[in-house]
């Protein structure tokens, strides 16, 4: 039995309980569990809000660890060996998706690490824990240069916006506007600005600004002083990129108003309620309105590297497991910077 910490269900507190690990397969490893981020989705999840939440339920998909026994077929990793684990722990490895890199959307169904059902038939339980077995493959190698702490909410908040980012374009030239600075907006400025882009930040007040410019961004823009519609009016077409990080109803079209022609903005939020869109704010200038889920595994590998490369790691608080359940609360009043992380030893 594994020392956790989890719900029974929506309206209750987290609180310690032992779940149970399967036995290393021949193609698992088993990891010792350093740390575990907190993730705004944990809270989503575990508290119901998005529906069909199992429980008990223990969350975390951000997690960095040490391996600690690997199963007699595994290759990739060996004892010893820093590793993470994000929202994915396993898939068919066959399908189109699959061998395109793209677990995330493997027909079968890609294996959640929480709250999702296994090949086994067992409900998977996430990072809130001391230890986790997990597909090989769904491990990723945590290259030296990135502290564990650091590294380990990159497994989501990280992957979540290097890959639009990448995928759209940033770098030189590019002008890229991050909507919030939170968990995913802070990595957002970062990773954009390493890639070379041009980053300008859009929150409601003034009051990060300064910490935006010292993650990287150039310019910031309070939207509560100017009025979603005013800042479209003031900036114009402005942006060849906008990321969308904030999971709260905003007026899509306005900002859309801020995408230069051919522009994207891409949300990675995901707020609880619909938004309405415009066509011509679409049609007019060529732009897009895109989602993105993640990234699969060979692609959140490639931005490891790249953090390791570009000494890039989440700003962080870390926190003991006693403090789960404030650290929860503050997550949704917006008062961290910018990410919690659970030093899974004081699990104990």
């Amino acid at each position: 039995m594994v020392k956790a910490y989890g719900l029974y269900g929506p309206t209750k507190q987290l609180e310690p309980m032992e779940i149970k690990r399967r036995q290393v397969g021949p193609h698992d490893i088993l990891i010792d569990i350093k740390y575990a981020g907190i993730c705004h989705s944990d809270i989503h999840t575990a508290r119901g809000e998005w529906g069909g939440t199992y429980y008990p339920i223990v969350v975390g998909h951000e997690i960095a660890g040490i391996v600690s026994q690997v199963g007699s077929a595994v290759t990739k990793h060996k004892v010893g060996d820093a590793v993470g684990v994000g929202c994915l722990v396993d898939s068919c490895k066959e399908c189109e998706y699959c061998t395109d890199g793209y677990e995330q959307f493997c027909t079968k169904g890609a294996v959640g690490t929480y709250d999702s059902t296994g090949y086994d038939g067992a409900q998977t339980m996430g990072g809130y824990s001391q230890q986790i077995v997990v597909r090989d493959e769904f491990a990723l190698k945590i290259p030296e240069g990135i502290d564990l702490a650091h590294a380990a909410p990159l497994l989501c908040a990280g992957i979540t916006t290097y890959s639009p980012l990448k995928r759209y374009g940033a770098g030189p030239g590019k002008k890229v506007a991050v909507i919030g600075l939170g968990g995913l907006g802070h990595m957002a400025v970062k990773i954009a600005a390493a890639l070379g882009a041009e980053v300008s930040v859009i929150s409601r007040t003034n009051a990060k600004a300064e910490a935006a410019k010292a993650l990287g961004a150039s310019y910031h823009y309070a939207s509560a002083s100017e009025g979603e519609a005013g800042l479209a009016k003031k900036l114009g077409p402005s942006f060849d990129i906008i990321i969308n990080t904030v999971s709260a109803k905003i007026d899509l079209d306005s900002y859309l108003k801020l995408l230069r022609p051919f522009g994207t903005m891409v949300s990675v939020g995901l707020p609880p309620d619909a938004m309405k869109i415009h066509a011509e704010n679409i049609i007019t200038g060529n732009r897009q309105y895109a989602g993105s889920a993640i990234g699969g595994i060979e692609q959140t590998q490639e931005m490891l590297n790249f953090c390791a490369e570009h000494g890039l790691g989440a700003e962080i608080e870390v926190i003991e497991a006693g403090q789960i359940n404030e650290a929860w609360e503050k997550v949704i009043a917006g008062d961290v910077r910018f990410r919690f992380v659970i030093d899974t030893s004081t699990l104990a």
